[in-house]
């Protein structure tokens, strides 16, 4: 049996170039995953699969995490016990709010001794009505590491299901929860996870008319919050790379428009390409080679594409009108775009080297910001009938659904397994934003905590 632990590291940023930059200072993000050979993890943690059950409402017991001895932690001030419980809380919310199950946190549960998290007492939980519980410790190391443990047990089988561990930095002890969390969902869903990822977006202050928008980026429950950018040139339409180490964005410095890449691991960035014309949109294709954009010129909007590194850019599109946006499709062989060359602004796909254009949406009102989803069955679009929705459909353009029914909803971005939409809401006559989720059922819809109001978001792959 296959024994694995994974241990995150820290990238220390390196400072900014002054010249041309509206940055902050460069954040520390998490590294790569590293497993640990069998025989050296903590407990032998080890990974073990069942058949699928049913999963839908499912009651979910998570008692606070347990610890072998409650030592102080640069995690939390109060030590490892305290550490347990807030652990817990995190899984709990991440499970509570996709909709799917029933979870009871540690708040309202007792606390298991360290003793029962491999051997659980199952009739404590199946007297709570509980039928699944997620038990797990969490133990400070001789390094300054932390070890966390998470362990899922079906109590009708009175059997466990699934394991695993990690070990991390006490600044990752949040990753730790979000992979737990991951490892109960896809275990009970069959679906791919995607609690374990970040969000970047556009935060927005000031009043109506004179907003000041920056880059800013936090994991995908709203945590970690950081801002990149200053606020002194406005930021736009942000974009993680498929590898997570970098971000594009568009901003207006000496109110020229520029898109620029951004380093999150040195705190560089790159100028892909600027212009005097309306430049917006950029998009990065799935190997990360390239960077599609639209571009305005005396009058006539139409989709480039150009190297990430910065370069020389290509034309895809060449119509009278305005070609707008580009989403690439999963394998990159295909882009999803909208375009008013019909009369009206509709969305179209095209092959990548913009060869074979054709509309897709006939559903009636407008279609809008389409993106692809990373399953590559759907495609997430603002529906513009009246209000703004949001709106999936299959990538013929069949199978058109509505998920949302506010004022003002747009500029989807997919989860990373392609099962839940993000998208800003915007107030009527306010001006406020903020950002939303929403499933593919349309039926659980909630909004994600910002400390200003936000927009243009863009949700990132599975951190590594």
């Amino acid at each position: 049996m296959k024994k694995l632990a994974f241990a995150f590291t820290l990238v220390i940023a390196m400072p900014l170039a002054a010249q041309n930059q509206d940055l902050g200072q460069p954040v520390e993000e998490g590294g790569d995953v590293e497993t640990i050979e069998e025989g050296q993890a903590d407990e032998g943690l080890s990974f073990t699969v069942t058949d699928e059950t049913a999963w839908q409402d499912l009651g979910i017991a998570i008692p606070s995490f347990a610890t072998d001895a409650d030592v102080a932690t640069p995690a939390n001030s109060n030590g490892t016990a305290a550490l347990g419980r807030e652990l817990a809380r995190v899984i709990h919310n991440d499970l509570r709010n996709n909709g799917l199950f029933k979870p009871t946190g540690p708040d309202a549960l007792p606390q298991p001794r360290f003793a029962e998290i491999t051997a659980p007492n199952y009739a404590i939980w199946t007297n709570r009505g509980a039928e699944m519980l997620v038990h797990g410790y969490v133990r400070a190391r001789a390094d300054g590491r932390l070890t966390v443990g998470c362990y899922l047990y079906d109590m009708q089988l009175q059997s466990q299901l699934v394991r695993e561990g990690w070990i991390v930095q006490p600044a990752d002890w949040r990753r730790a929860a979000h992979k737990c969390a991951d490892l109960v969902y896809s275990r009970l869903s069959g679906e791919s996870p995607f609690f374990d990822s970040r969000i970047a977006y556009i935060a927005e202050t000031g009043p109506k008319d004179n907003r000041t928008k920056r880059l800013a980026i936090m994991d995908s429950d709203g945590a970690n919050h950081r801002f990149i950018t200053t606020g002194r040139s406005t930021a736009l339409t942000p974009r993680y790379s498929p590898d997570y180490k970098k971000l594009s964005y568009l901003s207006y410095v000496d109110g020229n428009p520029r898109i620029y890449v951004y380093d999150i691991g040195t705190g560089s960035q790159t100028l892909v390409t600027q212009s005097a014309n309306p430049t917006f949109a950029p998009r990065w294709s799935p190997d990360g080679r390239w960077i599609l954009y639209s571009m305005a010129v005396n009058g006539n909007t139409d989709i480039y594409r150009v190297p990430s590194t910065g370069g020389e850019p290509r034309r895809l599109t060449d119509t009278p009108g305005i070609d707008i946006g580009g989403s690439y499709s999963p394998d990159g062989s295909r882009i999803v775009f909208e375009s008013d060359r019909s009369g009206s602004q509709q969305c179209y796909v095209m092959n990548a080297d913009g060869s074979n254009q054709r509309r897709i949406s006939f559903s009636g009102g407008r279609c809008a910001t389409p993106e692809w989803s990373p399953r590559g069955d759907q495609i997430a679009f603002t529906r513009i009938a009246g209000d703004f929705n949001i709106a999936v459909m299959s990538p013929s353009g069949g199978g058109v659904r509505a998920l949302t029914n506010g004022w003002q909803d747009e500029a989807p971005t997919w989860a990373p397994n392609g099962r839940i939409i993000q998208f800003f809401r915007s107030e009527r006559n306010s001006g406020k934003t903020s950002l939303w989720q929403v499933d593919l059922t349309g039926e659980n819809e909630r909004r994600l905590p910002t400390p200003v109001d936000a927009s243009d978001p863009a949700w990132g792959p599975i951190l590594p």
